[in-house]
């Protein structure tokens, strides 16, 4: 069934045009990816789904009472009210309909449309699910008030909202930013099993690779549509260029022969073929592929570090007070290397932005000692980009308005630097406040990384910047030669530049030597060792029964004999899985399979567990009778 359309879309913003005869279709069930570079109009194209703006021309049909939830990427919540009251904000239709319906408010015909609504959309569940997915999304609790909350948690907001209703078609705007990992993960699995459609534009390569079913590239105003996921996507672009350039090829040098043919000619022109200078001047005419820019992302040579970088020793923050503490970490040791990489990661409001602040000597620990290297020089870029002015053009922004910068210990033309960023001449004067997220995200790392300094920390890097640009930045910063601590969610990115993780977890805080996914595979182990040492114990405090136990069966006498050896074999599966699963991090196909076959072997290695459980105190009780 087709719940959405839209034919020859066309939408321009002055100079640039943005979309140029779009056209596009999406079915009941379809989770469709929308990529393309920052600023080619994926965010547009949604405000015109979503009927928040208008194309300049051009049609959209969408099925009869079709139903939309919507989380675009600048949001507005209503700060008077509650966190629930703005999340049931997504259902107000719903809502309306439970109260009328409940005070039998309306004609009969309106009280069975009302009864309709509320079954189609579940709405007799709907305090269940909103609770549900304030759960799993880790929103702020119901009854806080919404004015107060930072912009993550209001981003989190944003997207229960739209969520809420059950609509038939969710148009989602970068939703992962500001998501740890583990609200990641639900997210995925919601929208995987959604029974409605799905158009979303991400940057966050391996939720784009287990959701999508079908991809749409907008690329110079149009849009290509490649069916499966961001693999599939992948390799279909790539045979697509590679007919483009060999097109490009062929008329290359068919000009090239022809233009050799027609100088030739000069002095016989009687012998000329009009056919052959008509066919000439047709090939010609024709304009060649535009060249897919590329951001040219440089981060000038690191002066030289000296033997102290970061060093933490034994510290602790408390952001409570003296009679009603709250820790966010104790008992802390790090010390940050030359050529190192460290990722944090963890939940929101853990404390991970507190943790580089304390490195930064931006705040000082209730407990320990921080020290920074006296050598240090910092490039820091917030989460909140809010070292973006906004006021003024491009050109302020990186310069001043000069028409020279100081790149390192070197001095480049403003314009030609600008330009490394993707940002053309004609833009160069343009308003900041009017650039796309992923531009100010570009704009950002233009005008941070230009300084120099040894050591780089990025808050949240990868929000809005566009795949080929997050490509950039990783292979930058894999070659930079200073320090690098990032705080991301970013999975992908976390694997491809980092040799530390510093993770926060419920049992504290644990720095794991690796990329992240070798970080997932210790913390497994450590769980599994945590299950075995909590079963050992719960054997050994096993109350012993009043009542006359009963014996074991022959049967279960020889599966206990046994079932230690199937426990044993059942733990070593999963430990082959996690590494397998290490292995395939680039391989989008197998991804999800051996993620599967992980999650089936844990849940039989905890049946085999509790089966064995249960079998020794059936045993033990027997025995003490």
């Amino acid at each position: 069934m087709m719940l959405l359309s839209a034919n020859e879309l066309r939408l321009a913003y002055g100079h640039q045009t943005l979309l140029d005869g779009v056209t596009l279709a999406v079915a009941a069930g379809e989770k469709v990816g929308l990529v393309g570079r920052n600023g080619c109009g994926k965010t547009s194209l949604l405000k015109i789904l979503a009927e928040e703006n208008a194309a300049d021309s051009g049609e959209i049909s969408r099925r009869k009472a079709i139903r939309v939830g919507y989380l675009p990427q600048e949001f507005e919540l209503d700060p008077t009210l509650s966190v629930y009251d703005n999340i049931a904000a997504g259902a107000a239709d719903v809502v309306e309909a439970l109260t009328r319906y409940e005070n039998g408010d309306g004609t009969e015909t309106e009280l069975d449309d009302f009864l309709t609504l509320i079954e189609h959309t579940d709405g007799w569940n709907l305090d269940a699910r909103i609770q549900s997915l304030s759960n799993a999304l880790g929103t702020p609790p119901l009854e806080a008030e919404t004015g107060p909350l930072s912009g993550g948690e209001k981003r989190r907001v944003a997207l229960c909202r739209a969520l809420a209703s059950q609509p038939d078609l969710i148009l989602l705007d970068e939703p992962t930013n500001h998501l740890d990992a583990d609200s990641i993960r639900w997210l995925e699995t919601f929208l995987e099993t959604y029974a409605g459609a799905v158009i979303f534009v991400t940057h966050d390569r391996y939720f784009l690779n287990v959701i999508a079913t079908r991809i749409i590239e907008i690329d110079n105003g149009k849009a290509y549509s490649h069916p499966g996921n961001y693999t599939a996507f992948l390799e279909s672009k790539a045979i697509r260029q590679d007919i483009i350039q060999n097109s490009e090829k062929k008329r290359q040098k068919f000009l090239k022969e022809e233009l050799a043919w027609v100088r030739a000619g000069v002095k016989a022109r009687t012998t000329k073929s009009r056919s052959r200078l008509d066919a000439f001047y047709k090939v010609k005419d024709q304009n060649a592929p535009p060249e897919e820019m590329q951001m040219d992302l440089l981060i000038p040579p690191p002066p030289r570090l000296g033997d102290t970088i970061v060093d933490l020793d034994k510290v602790g923050i408390n952001v409570g007070s003296e009679t009603a503490p709250r820790w966010l970490f104790r008992h802390l040791d790090l010390k940050l290397e030359e050529n190192q990489c460290t990722g944090i990661v963890g939940r929101n409001g853990v404390g991970k932005t507190t943790l580089l602040k304390i490195c930064l000597q931006q705040l000082k620990p209730t407990l320990g000692t921080a020290k920074l290297g006296k050598q240090v020089k910092i490039n820091y870029i917030d989460q909140t980009r809010m070292q973006l002015d906004g006021t003024g053009s491009l050109l302020d922004e990186i310069s001043d308005g000069n028409e020279k910068i100081s790149f390192g210990e070197q001095t480049l033309g403003a314009r030609a630097y600008l330009k490394r960023f993707l940002f053309s001449d004609d833009r160069i004067n343009e308003r900041v406040d009017l650039l796309s997220g992923g531009e100010r995200a570009r704009l950002m790392l233009a005008k941070v990384l230009k300084t120099g300094g040894n050591v780089i920390v990025l808050d949240e890097p990868t929000n809005d910047l566009d795949l080929p640009s997050l490509r950039m930045l990783e292979e930058a910063l894999a070659a930079f030669g200073g320090t690098v601590i990032v705080v991301s969610h970013d999975r992908y990115f976390l694997d491809r530049i980092c040799d530390q993780i510093i993770a926060f977890e419920d049992s504290g805080v644990h720095v794991t030597p690796g990329n992240f996914s070798y970080y997932l595979e210790k913390r497994q182990a450590r769980e599994n060792a945590a299950r075995a040492q909590a079963a050992v114990y719960k054997k050994s405090k096993a109350p012993v029964k009043k009542n006359k136990p009963r014996k074991l069966t022959l049967a279960e006498a020889k599966e206990l004999e046994t079932i230690e050896e199937k426990v044993m074999e059942a733990d070593e599966l999963v430990t082959q899985l996690q590494v397998k699963l290490t292995e395939v991090q680039t391989d989008y196909e197998q991804i999800p399979v051996v993620t599967a076959e992980l999650e089936a072997a844990k849940k039989s290695a905890d049946e085999i567990l509790e089966r064995w459980e249960m079998l020794e105190e059936v045993k033990m009780n027997s025995s003490q009778s």
